[in-house]
């Protein structure tokens, strides 16, 4: 059985809005300060462990963009275009990125289907309405997330007005650039 790991940027007030700085928030591009070898070794780890990303339609259309015509001698940009693509959303018809599927149906049920699954961790990047929709419906293994030493004051946050969501810690770790990675996993009645 995968599991779904959500690997996400966040500031330290839990915006997770536009790390990259591609999206015309007005503070994008606020992880760009702080990245090191160590976050990049993090997320090629983290690729690698990821036989198939699930992806929101806007995460998507935004990465589908960037990553096709990129390279590396890391390899990652050549893992990110070949592993297959789910796309969650309800006006995208035709993702032109290869290995990209859109999701038909309740995105819950396609989740849990992809889920049954053999196979290695399903990654889900980005994506905040997705990941939401995911923890209503108890679909997160993980919660992989690199919090950053910076308070946003606004923007879109990962987790909405409302959540209640028990967490066990399973791994953390700080880096020299004061970014830390916390690593959750929900608290699941027994």
């Amino acid at each position: 059985m995968r599991r779904v790991v959500v690997s996400e940027f966040v500031s330290l007030d839990g915006v997770m809005e536009d790390p990259g700085g591609s999206e015309g928030f007005e503070q994008g591009g606020w992880t760009f300060p702080y990245w090191s070898d160590e976050i990049a070794k993090v997320k090629l780890d983290e690729i690698l462990e990821a036989d198939a990303l699930l992806l929101g339609r806007v995460t998507y259309e935004g990465f589908a963009e960037a990553w096709p015509s990129r390279t590396d001698e890391q390899g990652f940009a050549d893992r990110m275009n070949s592993l297959p693509k789910f796309v969650a959303s309800t006006t995208l018809k035709d993702p032109g990125w290869q290995n990209s599927t859109v999701l038909e149906g309740d995105v819950a049920q396609a989740v849990a289907t992809l889920k049954e699954q053999p196979g290695q961790d399903v990654l889900v990047a980005g994506s905040r309405q997705l990941v939401q929709t995911l923890a209503q419906h108890d679909l997160v293994d993980e919660y992989r997330l690199l919090v950053y030493p910076i308070v946003l004051g606004s923007g879109k946050r990962l987790f909405g007005e409302g959540t209640h969501a028990p967490l066990r810690l399973r791994e953390s770790r700080a880096f020299a650039s004061g970014v830390v990675l916390l690593s959750y996993e929900p608290e699941r009645a027994a």
